[in-house]
């Protein structure tokens, strides 16, 4: 298979400006050509030469004729930065725009063509997501897995989200046992942090400078999926269950898992709902009390997806007034099309992302879905069919040149796959875009999708030596985590700790 790339040839707006630099990216590495020092050399020219180097390397230029004059509403176009440099947090003044890019008119003309400000903003909360899994201990034979492998002050840092301008606050546990599926064997020792809870996520809230950027105080909280769809799947059994006062059902098994608490449990003698809800609740009353507007975002991916839309409805209906949006990935059907209905009436905006090629959006019900309600007339409400909430940004694999083709159901699924693609992102009718910025390899941090000609490894994210450490005796030994690493319960010292880091916070902006 020939990776079809993009040359990277940065022409210039006037003949007088000239061109001394080609760069294309092949073969993983960017091959730089130095052209003449001269101001003779022409659009034409620089474009004749950069094809030429294009089927030289078997590569592919999109000529300009065929790009489409991107209509994105009178906002002014940030600058894209070369492929070849790592992504980083959005840094444009998005403060008198924020409602419009978390769904005050529903992403209406803003998500095909996708704008370039809502495209980094869904990377960036996805991005939370990912750092659910990058953090989270995988390892069946480690003492604390299930858990997540740094505290709360260094989970950023430790996942490379230490610039993206926010703080976790706190963590949320969830019955690991009750109506839990069976994706996550728990560790072969018998003495364990916790028999009875897994790590589910965080609740993080943005600094001052991000807040003067986004144009409000936002909390962000991100809900951790499954390793692989395939192994929840068979554990909902597709059952409905009320939830709230009026019509609306949701799947019984995504309830449980947000519901379910134990008096006999450490992490959770409060269920994952509570914990969540007693965090939002404290910090929107404490920010407002300070005069400033807040706003929630709710994110996750695959099982996080469902928890965050059940996030959302009870934070909606707890916080009347409260701006509150969902950015998902890769999510499943929650409930029925009164759930939908009253999480309209509530205000929740919700965009999904979705890969076309993904099964797990299609779950539950994979027949019986909200098709049928194209027959309400005939059949009546059916509230026992799924339907889905909110907008759609719909993703097709086969629009990417680094992917490869062919049924690959953990690669469609992945969260990294989701990411790449909202990154190269145009609209439906063009091609991937050639100044995509996030690194490729980190599509193969846990499948294998990649084509092979890129030579990254399959599922290259893991730990050193699986987790084993030399001893100061020569012996390959589990290293014992730092004592601040350790799990413990988030009690009083946590609110009171938190309490005086935010009125410090305060007291160092007033007095600048």
């Amino acid at each position: 298979m020939a990776l079809s790339t993009m040359i990277h040839n940065h022409l210039p707006t006037t003949l007088s400006t000239g061109v001394n630099r080609i760069s294309a990216i092949h073969g993983h590495q960017e091959v730089v050509f130095d052209l003449p020092k001269t101001n003779k050399t022409s659009n034409r020219g620089a474009r004749r030469l950069a094809e030429s180097l294009s089927n030289l390397l078997h590569l592919h230029i999109e000529p300009p004729s065929s790009r489409k004059n991107l209509q994105l509403s009178s906002w002014d176009l940030i600058d894209e930065e070369k492929h070849n440099t790592p992504t980083t947090s959005p840094k444009e003044l998005v403060a008198d725009k924020w409602r419009d890019i978390h769904g005050s008119m529903d992403w209406d003309s803003l998500l095909d063509p996708l704008h370039p400000w809502l495209r980094r903003e869904i990377v960036k909360y996805g991005e939370f997501a990912q750092a659910t899994y990058d953090a989270f201990d995988f390892d069946s034979f480690s003492e604390y897995c299930g858990s997540c492998r740094y505290n709360r002050n260094k989970l950023f840092e430790k996942v490379g989200l230490g610039k993206n301008g926010y703080k976790v606050t706190k963590y949320i546990y969830a019955m690991s046992h009750v109506e839990m599926p069976q994706w996550l064997e728990r560790s072969h020792l018998m003495d364990t942090w916790s028999k009875h809870s897994n790590w589910m996520g965080y609740v993080a809230v943005s600094d001052d400078e991000e807040t003067h950027r986004i144009g409000r105080r936002d909390i962000v909280v991100a809900w951790r999926g499954t390793v692989a769809p395939s192994e929840w799947y068979e554990d909902f059994q597709r059952n409905l269950e009320p939830i709230g006062v009026g019509d609306a059902k949701v799947e019984h098994g995504f309830l449980s898992i947000y519901t379910s608490k134990n008096e006999s449990s450490r992490y959770n003698k409060s269920s994952a709902s509570e914990q969540v809800m007693k965090e939002v609740i404290k910090l929107v009353q404490f920010y407002q009390g300070n005069g400033e507007e807040v706003s929630l975002t709710i994110t996750g991916h695959s099982l996080g997806g469902a928890l965050a839309l059940l996030n959302a409805y009870e934070a909606a209906t707890d916080l009347p007034g409260l701006h509150v949006s969902v950015i998902s990935f890769g999510a499943p059907r929650v409930g029925n099309s009164a759930f939908r209905d009253e999480l309209d009436e509530l205000g929740v905006k919700t965009l999904r992302v979705v890969v076309k090629q993904d099964l797990v959006p299609r779950m539950p019900g994979i027949v019986f879905n909200e098709s049928l309600q194209r027959f309400d007339d005939i059949t009546g409400t059916l509230e026992w069919v799924y339907t889905h909430v909110g907008a759609e940004l719909r993703l097709d694999v086969s629009s990417s040149p680094y992917l490869k083709r062919g049924f690959n159901p953990l690669g469609f699924h992945s969260l990294e796959t989701y990411l790449h693609l909202v990154d190269g992102f145009l609209s439906t009718d063009s091609t991937f875009r050639s100044n995509a910025r996030r690194d490729v390899s980190l599509v193969n941090k846990a499948c294998d999708i990649l084509v092979d000609e890129l030579r990254i490894p399959s599922c290259w994210y893991q730990l050193a030596n699986k987790g084993l450490v030399c001893n100061e005796h020569g012996r390959w030994v589990k290293p014992r985590r730092e004592p601040e690493d350790i799990p413990s319960p988030i009690g009083e010292a946590h609110d009171h700790n938190l309490r005086i880091e935010m009125q410090e916070s305060y007291q160092m902006s007033y007095a600048s």
